[in-house]
């Protein structure tokens, strides 16, 4: 395959991703069954039951779990909640697979914040200022400067936002926590939300 048709795959699966809603790797096995046809690709989510998960995301999840793990060596332990709209869909295994998921994901990757909306003004503003002196005096042209920013800003989201960070399963990278939420709200048919989380570590303060 060219760089070029990489190139061209990875725009579509994109594109795919924001009208849909399905993960990645859903996205890509529809747009290789299609050769590249967004509209048959979204027909084939359609009817797998990839699409739903946007329009189940404002709906009320109140019931599912507090759910603990603690790693191997007792060093590190996590407490998280994550809800779901029934007591039926909290007791499947699907659910409770995506749950131990997010523990581990947590343990592993240490976020800060679930998602990157949880994060204060102040701290945003203070990590543009960081981001843009430092691409000043790395010597950026100026007008580049302010994208620049923001792609740091992106990364930086990736690594401290739990939605935001890559799938820890997922060797290339590709996945986010938040396809995999997405692939799960499909499955259940309910809207799900991780709603906090706890990480402690052994002698940190």
């Amino acid at each position: 395959m060219s760089e070029q048709k990489t190139k061209v795959d990875m725009t579509l699966i994109q594109k795919l991703r924001e009208c849909s809603g399905a993960g990645v790797l859903e996205c890509q096995k529809a747009l290789v069954e299609t050769t590249g046809d967004i509209d048959k690709a979204l027909q084939i989510l359609r009817e797998k039951g990839m699409t739903q998960s946007l329009k189940k995301g404002g709906r009320e999840a109140k019931n599912g779990v507090i759910s603990s793990y603690i790693h191997s060596g007792n060093r590190i332990g996590v407490l998280v909640e994550v809800n779901c709209e029934t007591d039926f869909v909290a007791r499947t295994d699907e659910f409770k697979n995506f749950v131990k998921e997010i523990g581990l994901q947590i343990a592993a990757a240490a976020p800060l914040w679930v998602r990157k909306e949880d994060v204060s003004k102040e701290i945003i503003e203070r990590e543009r200022d960081i981001y843009k002196k430092q691409s000043l005096q790395e010597g950026k042209p100026e007008k580049m400067v302010d994208k620049i920013v923001e792609g740091r800003l992106q990364k930086f989201y990736t690594q401290v936002c739990l939605l935001e960070q890559p799938y820890i399963r997922d060797p290339q990278g590709k996945e986010k926590v938040q396809d995999i939420m997405n692939s799960v709200i499909a499955k259940t048919g309910e809207n799900l939300v991780i709603r906090r989380f706890a990480r402690y570590q052994l002698g940190e303060e």
